[in-house]
């Protein structure tokens, strides 16, 4: 069933490739519900005709909101009827792991499907957002690590395995379907004012645990930032791939001082073994595999984000954490 659509059709010669006035420009949010989603949504819609799809609509965000999944193959009937020019896919599984087959489906078939609809619809640019976590978690992870460096996503994490499958799904699109102009960003920890998540639970802990020899360092990148790269790289018809963060980054102990928590620094085998009994008495949902996660997180370089894309992130790692803090401070959330 087609969306209320504002007055005015699109040339559809103009579609599948070069640039689009921005007057004409029309645009389809998957996740559109959800905590980017709606910040997008509401950015774009002041200039824009935008239209957006999500499995639920818990408030109304401001513009118009379909209820579908991202499996469905319905997708291309909408974007056909709203004569959508920009698609952005922000839909996905965040909280991964607890139903490893429906997030696969979801995430990565969910995208596939989104693919085939926007190619078959004649959509002629697509912004994806996948995750630092495409990178995975590994002990030989560069320092600061770049665009052109692997996608190891790690196969026991259900998020960075889905993310690094995304990736390539996406690549082989590249290749075979360059009609489908492709912006992907890949961004570390998103914060903002409001910002409630599994990465802001670790925060409100009493205190903050640290593997021992590691600095477990963070890269966060303020939400309203994501916002506005995504909303230049639709205006611009920008394509590539750029990691999302802001300058600088933060070690574990560095992120306990801003809290005024302390931190406990346990050996590796001693949480291994910990997360491990747990999971065998069934009283968590974390398993030995989680030692990587606090170990080796991947410190994305915004190099090219700020020299070629030409995005230069308001707020630095810190400051983005320091106004999460503020904020959270106020709702008495930490």
């Amino acid at each position: 069933m087609p969306l209320r659509r504002r007055e005015g059709d699109v040339d559809s010669s103009k579609l599948a490739g070069g640039n689009i006035a921005l007057s004409e420009k029309r645009i389809l949010i998957t996740g559109a519900a959800g905590y980017i989603g709606s910040l997008v949504g509401r950015r774009l819609a002041a200039d824009h005709h935008v239209v957006g799809t999500d499995i639920r609509r818990d408030d109304d965000p401001g513009f118009p909101v379909l209820e579908m999944d991202v499996r469905n193959g319905a997708l291309k009937a909408l974007l056909e009827s709203e004569r959508i020019t920009h698609l952005v896919h922000l839909a996905s599984v965040l909280d991964a792991g607890a139903d490893r087959a429906r997030d696969f489906d979801i995430d990565v078939n969910g995208t596939r499907n989104v693919l085939h609809c926007a190619l078959a619809a004649g959509v002629g640019h697509i912004t994806v957002t996948s995750s630092g976590a495409a990178y995975g978690y590994h002990p030989d992870n560069p320092e600061w690590i770049d665009e052109n460096d692997a996608l190891r996503g790690n196969p026991e994490f259900a998020y960075a395995d889905h993310k690094r499958r995304i990736e390539h799904l996406l690549a082989e699109h590249r290749d075979r379907h360059p009609e489908l102009r492709q912006l992907v960003f890949r961004p570390g920890t998103v914060l903002g004012a409001r910002t409630s998540n599994l990465i802001t639970n670790l925060f409100r802990a009493r205190r903050m645990i640290a593997v021992k020899g590691s600095d477990s360092p963070f890269v966060f990148i303020w939400d309203e930032d994501v916002v506005r790269a995504i909303e230049q790289g639709i205006r611009e018809d920008r394509t590539g791939i750029y990691n999302m963060a802001g300058d600088g980054a933060l070690t574990v102990h560095e992120i306990a001082a801003i809290l005024g928590k302390p931190v406990r620094a346990l050996p590796a085998w001693l949480i291994v073994a910990a997360l491990w009994t747990a999971r065998r008495l069934g009283i968590g949902r974390y398993g030995p595999e989680q030692v990587n996660f606090l170990r080796y997180r991947p410190v994305l370089s915004n190099r090219r984000l700020k020299e070629e894309f030409g995005y230069r992130p308001e707020k630095t790692s810190e400051e983005t954490f320091r106004y999460y803090v503020e904020h959270a401070r106020r709702r008495g959330e930490l």
